[in-house]
Parts: C-alpha cells; sequence; structure tokens
C-alpha cells in the first residue's frame, strides 16, 4: 500500500531553502517563502529522475501551493502567486 500524503489543504508550509545539484522543478524564487497548500494533485514520477532518463521511482507527491505576493519593497501585495511543489521540498510551518 502507497504512503499517506503528509499535507492536506489548509496546511502551512516552507518551501525548503538548499542548494540544488541537477535538475529541479522548484522555482528559485519561492525558496525559503511560506505558503499554504490548497490542493493536493496526486503522485506523479520524480522530475529529477526523468530529465536522467531514470524512471522516476517512487512516486512522488505533488501539493498546490498558495503565496502571498510581495512587491518590490519586500511588503505584501493583494495578489497571490500558486504554484505546484513536490513533498520532498515541502517543510512544515506555523501559519504565514
Amino acid at each position: 500500500m502507497p504512503p499517506e500524503p503528509r499535507f492536506v489543504p489548509g496546511t502551512p508550509v516552507r518551501v525548503a531553502d538548499r542548494p540544488v545539484r541537477g535538475h529541479c522543478r522548484t522555482p528559485f524564487y519561492l525558496r525559503g517563502h511560506r505558503g499554504v497548500v490548497t490542493e493536493y494533485a496526486g503522485r506523479f514520477h520524480d522530475p529529477s529522475q526523468l530529465a536522467q532518463h531514470r524512471p522516476g521511482l517512487p512516486k512522488l507527491f505533488l501539493y498546490r501551493v498558495r503565496f502571498p505576493h510581495l512587491g518590490p519593497d519586500g511588503q505584501p501585495t493583494r495578489d497571490e502567486i500558486e504554484a505546484d511543489i513536490y513533498e520532498d521540498w515541502l517543510e512544515s510551518e506555523a501559519a504565514p
């Protein structure tokens, strides 16, 4: 039986801020930022492995995460950003 997703909609998370070797599907500008999971999208083959012609297993959990948009002055705006982020890049976080 496959493992269960770690996060559910409404869970506050932070995107890991770590160096990357090779292929990565996590936007650089979101690393280290806090957001909230809005949707669990399912399990998908690991894109970092697929980019190297490997099978991409085990499959990874993918989530849609909403982030407040920061303006040029670093202050939040009324806009928001949503991004699909794999579970291995998400950390539990206190509410943003």
